[in-house]
């Protein structure tokens, strides 16, 4: 080592073995799968916009056009709006005595700290929006997300800020967001004020089973004229699972040909052996049909690291390639496509029975 070294350099020569090859292959398959022309499934879970990880790692990547469709969690996206409202987030230590923090009314996220007034301004935010024309119907999360990220958008834009937030940009960019358990979120605590409040006149509702299908139907497209999909998992939970049953949905419910996942890269902490690696590596994987034979074989890593130490450098090193940049597919946009394709190959199979 020199101190001369770009972050590509450094993952590809200085990492070699034991967790730091994990490392290196995550990097190689990253990278395979935005130089090979994968449709890539990004999946997060954690506390990753109050640590500021949406700031310096996925809104590059999904600016950059490398990530074309996010899962992640209701807390996550509720988290992402603090910023743009205005507020400041804090290091804390997360050593000190909760009963004083409470107290103070000061909320803690492991070491990041914020006044609670925080939340309840962000909640009044959301039930303002929710009782806003454009969601007094059914949506599926995706389109949801995707309306909240045009408000977000312009209030940014009327605001001149400058650093975006992950909803606005995935609105930019035509980035679908789903979340597969949207009440698990402080989001959904307002709609549940919301209907309570006005049974009647509150419409807003959320189409959990066409939400399922979406995602489904988007790994199908994705696979459309000898195309290939990637998935990156960003420290398991829900949204892992989520992304990754859309496989099994088209193969083994819907009777729909799916080779599974192309490539599999995991950032994620759990052990294997004791049931908590949310929804297995890419070889247990295989066999639900989430992953394809050769991903399990050549293209996939299990990286146990902790995300917050491994993403930066992953995303570094992808992002000093200039020649790795691409234009969005802009998958939203493409969702009716997706599902009419769904629905004719579903037909189909219905009639051969």
């Amino acid at each position: 080592m020199t101190g001369t070294e770009t972050a590509r350099q450094i993952l590809e020569t200085a990492f070699p073995a034991y967790a730091g090859r994990g490392m290196r292959e995550a990097h190689r398959l990253m990278r395979k799968s935005i130089a090979d022309d994968h449709t890539v499934f990004m999946t997060v879970s954690g506390a990753m916009t109050p640590a500021g990880m949406h700031l310096s790692c996925l809104i590059p990547m999904i600016e950059a056009g490398y990530v074309s469709c996010l899962t992640t969690t209701g807390a996550n996206l509720y988290h992402d709006l603090h910023r743009t409202l205005g507020f400041v987030l804090h290091e804390v230590n997360p050593h000190a005595d909760d009963r004083i923090y409470r107290k103070d009314r000061i909320i803690r996220i492991y070491d990041i700290g914020f006044d609670e007034d925080v939340l309840l301004d962000t909640d009044l935010f959301f039930c303002k929006v929710l009782k806003s024309k454009p969601f007094a119907k059914p949506m599926t999360t995706a389109e949801f997300h995707y309306e909240l990220g045009r408000v977000v958008a312009a209030l940014e834009d009327e605001k001149g800020i400058s650093r975006p937030s992950l909803l606005a940009t995935c609105f930019r960019q035509g980035v679908p967001i789903f979340v597969g358990a949207p009440q698990d979120g402080s989001i959904y605590l307002n709609v549940v004020k919301l209907e309570r409040e006005d049974p009647k006149g509150f419409k807003f509702r959320l189409d959990v089973a066409r939400d399922v299908y979406q995602m489904a139907a988007l790994q199908n497209l994705a696979r459309a004229k000898d195309g290939q999909a990637a998935v990156w998992i960003v420290g398991g939970g829900v949204p892992k699972n989520y992304t990754l049953q859309g496989e099994p949905l088209l193969s083994q419910i819907l009777g729909v040909d799916a080779r599974g996942f192309d490539i599999d890269v995991q950032v994620c902490v759990d052990v294997v052996d004791n049931g908590a690696l949310s929804s297995c590596t890419a070889g247990e994987g295989h066999t639900w049909g989430k992953t394809s034979a050769e991903c399990v074989e050549i293209d996939s890593v299990y990286l146990r690291s902790d995300v917050t130490v491994a993403l930066p450098f992953l995303t570094s090193a992808l992002l000093s390639e200039p020649t790795l940049r691409k234009k969005p597919r802009r998958l939203y946009d493409r969702l009716p496509e997706a599902e009419k394709i769904l629905d004719g190959l579903w037909m189909k199979c219905r009639k051969r029975g």
